[in-house]
């Protein structure tokens, strides 16, 4: 990929609530964008280099054996320069993301909010509840390093850390999610379509929706469906609800609630429950509650899909180590803990037994005549960061 010519970030769709940028910060963010592939793509591959030829041999003299895990990786690496400035200019190219898409939004903030109101008024489709408190998973950690997370307001009908997330994401993805930022969501749309042909879901639910990047998606492939999306984050909710009317997409209802308690909803009444990339941003705590609940909601012969990062169970240590990255450099605290869950075994302890957990790899679906074509093993992937994800099913017995 580095040898290619990467899209500009007006490539991405400038849909009707979607903060507006100068030629400057256009500028900026395609900067950070090619900072991030370069840095992927020409200065990643050394650190394993000088693991490979300094730090594992160091290990091996030391103690006799081979690195026994990522964390004695992690601890000898830490003491080497060149770890150190790839990492520190990796952390440096999400806060510089944040930085820009902060200042693009909060100049043209009231105009957001307007548009975002305007779409929203007399709404019943956004149920939002101001007395919902904000679980400490969420609240006690700015998720990769956003001021304010997802749920922060600083005015009445805020949306600032919405909509700087919409404009942000293309800066660390490099444009490997499409021009709606929604290759996760289409991907899914089409695995159900192709390899589900008799699947009609008449019930969605997506747990985590943020500002409903991938359940849109799902949602235009299921038009006839009743589609709830669930979030705890207002400003999220209130800016996912006014994009998704301005893309034309009227059948979900945004919900602020939390998907450890869902008793709102009956049991056995979705037919297909997903998440994308939520159950990394969970704890210990929260996570068997979700899982319980979504056994609960899931119907007999309904299935849920959870896009995410594969566990760390039989990965090489040195990938482990470079995954878990995000656990303590990119405020992702759960990120490491909840990858090298038995996962398998907690989704059966809540509630589906023996009921197996299937494991498919799904390619980001965008449009290739933009962005390119990306798939795993391209130069530049970045242990975690090319649009290949590991999605995990699992059907309710009917």
């Amino acid at each position: 990929m580095s040898n290619e010519t990467l899209p500009s970030w007006l490539a991405l769709t400038q849909h009707e609530v979607m903060a507006k940028a100068s030629h400057d910060d256009v500028a900026r963010l395609n900067f950070l964008t090619h900072l991030n592939v370069h840095l992927s793509s020409q200065i990643l591959p050394g650190v394993r280099e000088v693991y490979e030829q300094e730090v594992k041999p160091a290990i091996i003299e030391a103690t006799g054996s081979e690195p026994q895990d990522r964390h004695q990786i992690r601890s000898a690496m830490l003491d080497h320069p060149y770890y150190q400035f790839w990492s520190a200019l990796r952390r440096n190219t999400m806060e510089m993301r944040h930085q820009v898409g902060r200042g693009v939004v909060l100049e043209q903030i009231e105009d957001i909010v307007a548009k975002v109101d305007a779409l929203n008024q007399g709404a019943d489709t956004l149920e939002l509840d101001d007395a919902l408190p904000i679980p400490d998973n969420v609240g006690l950690v700015d998720i990769h390093c956003q001021p304010g997370c997802y749920y922060e307001e600083y005015f009445p009908n805020d949306v600032t850390v919405a909509a700087s997330y919409d404009i942000g994401l293309f800066v660390t993805t490099a444009g490997l999610l499409g021009g709606l930022s929604d290759g996760g969501g289409q991907a899914i749309a089409k695995w159900l379509k192709e390899q589900q042909p008799g699947f009609a879901p008449k019930r969605i639910l997506d747990i985590g929706c943020t500002i409903g990047h991938n359940i849109v998606p799902l949602a235009e492939a299921f038009p006839d469906a009743e589609v709830i999306a669930v979030d705890v984050a207002r400003p999220s909710l209130r800016y996912a609800h006014a994009r998704a009317k301005a893309l034309g997409v009227n059948n979900i209802r945004f919900v602020q609630a939390n998907g450890e308690d869902l008793s709102r909803y009956a049991d056995g009444s979705f037919d297909l429950i997903s998440t994308s990339m939520f159950l990394h941003e969970t704890s210990h705590q929260s996570m068997p509650n979700i899982l319980a609940e979504i056994h609960r909601l899931l119907a007999p012969g309904g299935v849920c899909l959870h896009l995410e990062q594969p566990q760390y169970d039989g990965m090489p240590v040195f990938e482990q180590f470079m995954r878990d990255w995000d656990t303590y450099f990119n405020n992702e605290p759960y990120w490491g803990p909840m990858h090298e869950l038995d996962l398998a075994q907690m989704v059966a302890d809540s509630g589906f037994g023996a009921q197996p957990l299937e494991q498919i790899g799904l390619v980001s679906l965008v449009d290739e005549s933009i962005f390119g074509k990306r798939s795993a093993g391209d130069a530049g992937e970045d242990y975690g960061r090319a649009p290949v994800w590991n999605a995990f099913l699992i059907w309710k017995a009917a």
